[in-house]
């Protein structure tokens, strides 16, 4: 354990050091700027200091950061309020709601489509250079086209959000899928036909079960890009919830340090949610003799 911990914790150590240099950098301009309009002159631990505490600095530092957080997510929780909205948790469920429906609906289809790319030649040829080719144009470029058109047919709220999360999550599983579909070797194929099994039974024998170690990782991936479609579809929307609102409220004003709150939370909604699937993968995996 401790092999594996010092590495990572010598990681965050530089992460955070070349963080706070930067804070120096970054703001130094304008805490200079501050003291010759004042008439006076920083000496280095001045500089350091006004450039840690400034409060709408270009680079937030680690700590305002992490102070911001506690004020809008423990300290809430600890007035009775951890829902209200102006808690990151509230942020963070509505964000969360569009991502879970968005990955739920990407991975149906993801798999729906591996299914038919495996077993139809048609599907294989004309398919899956669509598929790949769908990934190739700027979501941010899409996100408000599929806003638009749902909005002109009635279609409003969660599910425009959830889409665009699905167009993200889609992709990764059909590659994942289709990969793992056909990674039984030939071999357990002929085993399959000398016993006579069926198309259905080869499917849930041999290549579903193959398969699942692809579609785990694919659904990692799948679930860190529907929640990266989540917040982008709360960009063009308008949105007054969500980690997008909050970004997009604090581009607005030009509050970095909310901005940097919501990145933060945003990546630790990730972090939570690909290790909830990589708990199921172990336990499924291991249930299945593969582990």
């Amino acid at each position: 354990m401790m092999r594996n911990l010092v590495p990572i914790l010598t990681v965050v150590a530089t992460l955070f050091v070349l963080w706070y240099g930067a804070a120096i950098a970054l703001n130094a301009p304008w805490a200079r700027d501050q003291a010759a309009r004042a008439g006076q002159e920083l000496g280095f631990g001045a500089l350091v200091v006004q450039t840690w505490t400034q409060d709408k600095p270009k680079l937030p530092a680690p700590h305002q950061v992490a102070a911001e957080i506690w004020k809008t997510t423990g300290k809430m929780v600890l007035a009775g309020r951890g829902f209200s909205k102006r808690s990151l948790f509230y942020h963070s469920w509505i964000t969360f709601s569009a991502t879970a429906l968005g990955f739920l609906l990407g991975t149906a289809l993801g798999v729906a489509l591996a299914i038919g790319i495996v077993y139809n030649r048609t599907m294989d040829m004309s398919v899956m250079p669509w598929v790949i080719a769908s990934q190739t144009i700027p979501i941010l470029a899409i996100a408000p086209m599929i806003i638009v058109v749902l909005n002109a047919v009635g279609i409003s709220g969660l599910l425009p959000k959830a889409m665009i999360s699905m167009y993200l999550s889609f992709f990764p599983v059909v590659v994942g899928m289709v990969k793992g579909l056909r990674s039984p070797g030939a071999m357990q194929l002929d085993q399959m036909r000398t016993w006579n099994a069926s198309a259905s039974q080869t499917f849930w024998r041999l290549r579903l079960p193959s398969s699942m170690p692809y579609l785990f990782t694919s659904l990692k991936v799948g679930m860190a890009a529907s929640l990266v479609g989540a917040i982008v579809g709360e960009l063009p929307t308008g949105a007054v919830a969500g980690l997008g609102a909050r970004l997009l409220a604090g581009s607005y004003y030009g509050q970095t340090i909310q901005i940097w709150s919501a990145l933060i939370m945003a990546a630790t909604l990730a972090a939570a949610l690909v290790g909830i699937i990589g708990l199921i993968q172990r336990v499924t995996l291991k249930r299945m003799g593969m582990a």
